[in-house]
């Protein structure tokens, strides 16, 4: 068995069904047939299941379908690091980030490419779940998220570079505050405001520690609405329907008119930032020029 027969079977563990794995590697249906009963006869087990149409794996082939994943996975860092001898930084560099560390990247990603022009980028947005995936697929190489890591699995390491602290402001419709010259604000001032918090359904770091402020100044907030997008919730408060709590870098993209806002006047609560990567994976030079850079 060799490299060439993993990436077949990988292809059609993806697609679910040889006449498709043949069109994605451009290849004719029987000889892709051949191969997997190659493969089936050299290791004596069954890989997949034929359910119709649909091919299922076996127990065997799960197995199979791991190491095999893992192998490619080693091989191609392999021969990315080989390729990385000379001192290029150049390629794709693929960077998740979770919604609310959105506006952190582009500056950086901008003065990056100053330096090096030959990098481009691809970027992932999701919670920590989802990014978590992503980056044990290595889907992504990096991650730009808000600490601790909700995603943190005993399967892997992850490896962290903090940032400096982002402090919480409070984010209120303009024509709420009974003067306009107003330049901070008390968190008891909030306590009668309906209150939109950012959370999702396996993400509750910030919505809980919002939460938790508010009930340490001896008051419930009185949440109308929990929303995963920072731009929903944004435009929900320049509509007049709500207050929030998110970290002063959000805030940077949405220079609404419409909107306040207001630093804390007696409460210093702030949200880690971190960069994150696997531990036991090769990272490329690019990644690793663009952590420096962007801890500068």
């Amino acid at each position: 068995m060799d490299l060439r027969q993993l990436r077949y079977f990988l292809a059609i563990v993806k697609e679910g069904q040889i006449t498709r794995a043949a069109k994605a590697l451009n290849m004719e249906q029987p000889p892709l047939s051949r191969q997997l009963k190659l493969m089936e006869e050299e290791l004596g087990v069954t890989l997949f299941d034929r359910d119709g149409k649909r091919l299922r794996l076996t127990h065997a082939g799960e197995l199979l379908r791991q190491k095999a994943e893992s192998l490619l996975h080693q091989f191609n860092e392999s021969m990315q690091e080989v390729k990385e001898l000379d001192e290029s930084v150049q390629g794709v560099l693929s960077i998740g980030a979770v919604v609310s560390c959105i506006s952190l990247l582009p500056q950086r990603i901008e003065t990056f490419r100053e330096k090096y022009p030959e990098v481009t980028f691809r970027i992932w947005e999701g919670d920590h779940f989802l990014l978590g995936e992503q980056l044990e697929k290595r889907s992504v190489e990096l991650i730009v998220a808000r600490l601790p890591f909700e995603a943190s699995s005993e399967s892997q390491s992850y490896a962290v570079r903090p940032l400096p602290s982002d402090p919480f402001v409070v984010v209120i419709p303009g024509k709420w505050l009974p003067d306009p010259a107003q330049e901070t604000i008390r968190m008891q001032e909030l306590a009668d405001f309906p209150f939109l918090t950012l959370k999702t359904d396996r993400t509750t770091g910030m919505h809980d520690r919002v939460v938790t402020e508010c009930r340490r100044h001896g008051f419930e907030p009185r949440i109308i609405c929990e929303c995963s997008s920072v731009a929903v919730i944004i435009a929900m408060v320049a509509a007049g329907l709500g207050a929030t709590v998110l970290p002063k870098s959000v805030m940077t993209a949405f220079p609404l008119p419409s909107i306040r806002t207001l630093p804390l006047a007696d409460a210093d609560f702030q949200s880690d930032v971190g960069i994150l990567w696997l531990n036991n994976r090769y990272l490329s030079r690019t990644a690793r020029r663009f952590i420096d850079h962007f801890l500068e």
